[in-house]
């Protein structure tokens, strides 16, 4: 569905349409509640955090953010959504 989608928005089937884009499908997934260390998520939540990223995206868009700064925002606000989802209980080092 994604690769239809994306090449409805470009007007093209090419197989490097979608290239740069891993960062924000990252975080999407993350932010919506499914840990980087394995465990089960939900589509609901995923579609939420989705949204998020492209609200983020798009405001620093409109806001005139360099696509630099973009990344390293996006790359915090992942680092974040993996913070929080930590199951610190296993680990024992931060509490």
């Amino acid at each position: 569905i994604g690769g239809l989608l994306q090449s409805t928005r470009v007007y093209a089937a090419t197989s490097q349409s979608g290239q740069g884009l891993e960062l924000d499908v990252i975080a999407a997934v993350v932010v919506g509640g499914t840990p980087l260390t394995g465990g089960i998520g939900s589509i609901p939540g995923t579609i939420l955090g989705a949204f998020i990223t492209v609200i983020l995206s798009n405001g620093m868009n409109m806001i005139g953010v360099d696509p630099y700064i973009q990344n390293i925002v996006m790359g915090i606000v992942l680092i974040g959504a993996v913070f929080i989802t930590i199951d610190r209980s296993k680990i024992g080092i931060i509490k």
